[in-house]
């Protein structure tokens, strides 16, 4: 609603316009009512558009109520804060070095990341191995300063038209700092209840004006957090129940230091992480401003994988030539350099308002492999008198994205008798981007190659590219006042795929100054990524080997499958903005998104189990790909992505915000946020004749994607999140509490060699608590609990521990890692800041 009247009484009711989910960001009327008048960005080509009046779903998250999460991670602050942003708790493999977050329980490649409004490049750090995250080749959100945020717009509704075919799910929008004077020194400290997951961090951000009529403000972090192991003991070492068990084993394991817990890998990983950030700009006259901002970071992550008996590697002596004689637990460790930089002209010639940028973006990640050995290097190598050679340490390859994107973008508005002026928006946006795997050296690819982790393969690495060339138009306007239209069309070319065009309809109408409805209708279009494309690698365990078949290759061809193809949406929405009480505001909406071709992960696709022949076409297709697997291992087979689903995911987001005001003992700024989601898989594509071969153990031949694949979809994240917010404010003292329930989540696992078992997770609340005093206005002392209780989720079933010990492998995980809180309990820290 654009009347006077109602702004000026949204602005006296302090926090209640305010679409912060989780977490109230004022601590004063004064600080409330300019939070109200914050003019938004995204969502919308208007100008002056407050977010009370957003025709779409938008929430304002400010860098006060991130800090107050206790989080030093983006990422996960942005979870606590916003209902339908979920994080993800634990990887697997490479995956635990570069987790990942979703949108309204989708895929994390189908929301789209924008640094000040220009779109931000991609992790080179692909998640193949299963889970609710598998897939995930999203923007890093630990590459961003948090202390470099002024404010994030999280427009929770398809924007495919607005911002790129690919922003289905949403659109995050980190607009950063601008302050030309002032700024900040923060550090802070803590560690996991129960040990493990040491955290420190320490950060700057300052703001300067070089020039007159300009502004540079600038950022520096950097960050420590420790392994942490939540693991059982090896059950191939203590339980007799396994076929690994023996006593002669345990007789000589029991005698070693760590006995029984030497598998570390059910854990947090390691990483060291700095960043540096910039945010500039200058006003040459008062219509033209040229603006540059940037970053660069640095990351050096290791994780745990299973650990490697003694007698894992042997050469041809025996007992007397045996390397590692207490056994060893490879890490596979990235070390990965991230930098952006933009540079752009904006200002108004004619009556046009214009912006035009350039972005470019580089992830760049050497892959290594330490403390481990390459088995048939050390046993080859050997002879009667002389031990075998292996390295210990190794160059297992690289990745490497790059992203270049050109934007131009025009806007005006027109008188046309309505309402208000016709916004109109136009724009021009050409991208390049690349996607490079590096083979690893020679010795991590020897035959099986290193342990843990082998490198990758000639036939696993090069480079991959991709250009595509779009044009949009956006026009606005409120034919009468209380209604507002948005309509929003683009056409893309893609120089692998061909061309498209989506369009978005928005509308909102407003009854009084208390009540409005607002939907949306849109379709969008996602190219595979590159890596989705073409990553292939070879994952091992100490009893198993697979291939990650690139679907773009040649082998994945033998077996029927086809390349990628792009996935296409159709979204849906429908909500409220109310007011019911003065002071209070509340947002309901609710949305459907039908993906039709969902590229998703397959289930494992056996060549051998337990030893046994299953698909000689599998194996056909390894060879074809010429990866060589370790010949002691007992089941093999292959991983491939493929457009397999027709998903249909339906929800409700819920915002309520309402300030008590206590007089002379202060105030309480109230926030209840929910998002409930569900997804259904609505179709299953038939398996390829090569696949649907009977064989045994599969009397029906095998499927892309069994029950544990549509698990991954349909339960393994929680049907809802609800938190309740309470933030205290007296004087120089605030208390932040916060209560959030995760709903059931569950999902089909295979323990082992044996058939899919449930697992789950029952309802969960989990607490949050933050205390803060201010001293002498510029230093403020806090310190909280995330997980206050120090709550876990439910362990898996001691059926499901049988059927693993029974398979003969470590087991040692006794939490199922799609937890939504994690796997390690509470965390406790402290945080001294000082401004100036």
């Amino acid at each position: 609603m654009k009347s006077t009247t109602r702004n000026a009484w949204l602005a006296s009711v302090s926090l209640a316009s305010v679409l912060i989910a989780g977490a109230a960001s004022a601590q004063t009327l004064a600080a409330a009512a300019a939070e109200v008048d914050e003019v938004i960005v995204t969502g919308t080509r208007q100008t002056g558009l407050k977010v009370e009046d957003s025709a779409a779903p938008v929430q304002v998250v400010d860098t006060a109520a991130l800090t107050r999460t206790g989080q030093t991670d983006l990422r996960v602050g942005l979870a606590n804060l916003v209902p339908s942003f979920n994080a993800q708790a634990f990887g697997g493999d490479t995956a635990n070095l570069t987790l990942s977050a979703r949108l309204r329980g989708l895929s994390p490649n189908h929301a789209l990341v924008l640094i000040n409004g220009k779109r931000r490049h991609t992790t080179a750090n692909f998640a193949v191995l299963s889970g609710a995250y598998q897939g995930a080749a999203a923007t890093d959100l630990s590459f961003i300063p948090m202390a470099s945020i002024g404010r994030i717009e999280v427009l929770t509704d398809g924007a495919a038209a607005q911002y790129g075919t690919d922003a289905i799910a949403g659109v995050i929008n980190v607009i950063l700092k601008k302050n030309s004077e002032g700024g900040s020194i923060s550090a802070t400290g803590g560690e996991y209840i129960d040990e493990g997951g040491k955290t420190a961090a320490i950060s700057l951000n300052i703001g300067t004006a070089p020039t007159e009529n300009s502004y540079l403000n600038l950022t520096a972090e950097t960050k420590y957090h420790g392994f942490s192991n939540r693991g059982l003991a090896d059950q191939r070492s203590v339980n007799p129940a396994s076929p690994s068990y023996s006593a002669t084993h345990f007789a000589y394991e029991s005698t070693l230091p760590g006995f029984p817990n030497f598998n570390l890998i059910s854990g947090d990983a390691e990483y060291r992480l700095s960043n540096l950030g910039y945010n500039g700009g200058i006003s040459v006259t008062d219509d033209l401003e040229i603006y540059s901002f940037g970053s660069y970071g640095h990351k050096d992550a290791s994780a745990y994988e299973n650990y490697r008996r003694y007698n894992r590697v042997q050469g041809k002596m025996g007992a007397a030539d045996r390397p590692y004689p207490a056994g060893f637990s490879p890490r596979e460790r990235i070390i990965e350099d991230d930098y952006a930089g933009t540079l752009g002209i904006s200002g108004a010639v004619g009556g046009w308002n214009f912006d035009l940028s350039s972005t470019y973006g580089v992830d760049d990640i050497e892959v290594r492999v330490e403390d481990s050995i390459t088995a048939s290097l050390y046993a080859d190598t050997s002879t009667l008198t002389a031990k075998g050679f292996s390295p210990t340490s190794f160059h297992a390859g690289s990745w490497t994205t790059t992203q270049l994107t050109n934007n131009l973008d025009l806007s005006k508005e027109f008188e046309v008798g309505l309402a208000t002026p016709l916004a109109a928006a136009f724009g021009f946006e050409n991208r390049h981007e690349t996607y490079e795997i590096g083979a690893g050296e020679p010795a991590s690819r020897y035959k099986e190659g290193s342990q843990s982790y082998p490198g990758f393969a000639l036939t696993d690495a090069g480079k991959h590219s991709r250009d595509s060339w779009a044009i949009y138009a956006d026009l606005a306007v409120s034919p009468v006042e209380a209604l507002q239209l948005d309509v929003a069309v683009r056409y893309e070319h893609f120089s692998d795929f061909g061309e498209t065009t989506v369009a978005k309809l928005t509308g909102r109408y407003d009854f009084n100054d208390y009540i409005a409805v607002r939907g949306t209708a849109s379709t969008g279009f996602r190219a595979p990524t590159l890596a989705e494309s073409f990553y292939s690698a070879t994952n091992v365990s100490p009893t198993s080997a697979f291939v990650q078949l690139a679907p773009n290759s040649p082998a994945a061809r033998l077996l029927g499958i086809d390349a990628l193809k792009p996935e296409e949406s159709t979204n849906y929405s429908i909500g409220i903005v109310a007011h019911p009480l003065p002071a209070m505001t509340l947002t309901l909406d609710a949305y459907q998104i039908e993906l039709t071709d969902r590229i998703f992960g397959s289930s494992s696709l056996y060549g051998t189990r337990g030893g046994v022949l299953t698909s000689p076409q599998v194996l056909a297709a390894i060879l074809a790909n010429g990866n060589v697997l370790d010949p002691t291992v007992t089941t093999t087979g292959i991983n491939i992505f493929s457009n397999g689903l027709d998903t249909r995911s339906r929800g409700v987001d819920l915002v309520i915000s309402y300030p008590t005001d206590l007089g002379d003992y202060g105030r309480i700024d109230w926030s209840l946020s929910g998002n409930y989601n569900t997804t259904k898989v609505t179709k299953v594509k038939a398996p390829p004749a090569p696949l649907a071969t009977p064989s045994v153990p599969f009397p029906a031949g095998q499927t892309l994607f069994a029950g544990n694949a549509k698990s991954l979809l349909e339960t393994a994240s929680p049907k809802y999140k609800l938190g309740l917010n309470a933030l205290y404010s007296f004087g120089a003292l605030t208390v932040n509490l916060t209560e959030t329930v995760y709903g059931k989540s569950s999902a089909l696992s295979d323990p082992g060699t044996g058939p899919l078992l449930q697992t789950s997770i029952g309802t969960t609340a989990i607490t949050d608590l933050e205390v803060s005093y201010k001293f002498f206005d510029a230093v403020t002392v806090s310190i909280g609990a995330n997980n206050l209780f120090n709550k876990y989720p439910d362990k898996l079933s001691a059926q499901f521990q049988a059927a693993c010990v029974a398979s003969g492998g470590g087991c040692v995980a006794q939490y199922p890692t799609y937890s939504p809180f994690g796997i390690n309990g509470g965390y406790y820290y402290g945080r001294v800041t000082y401004a100036f």
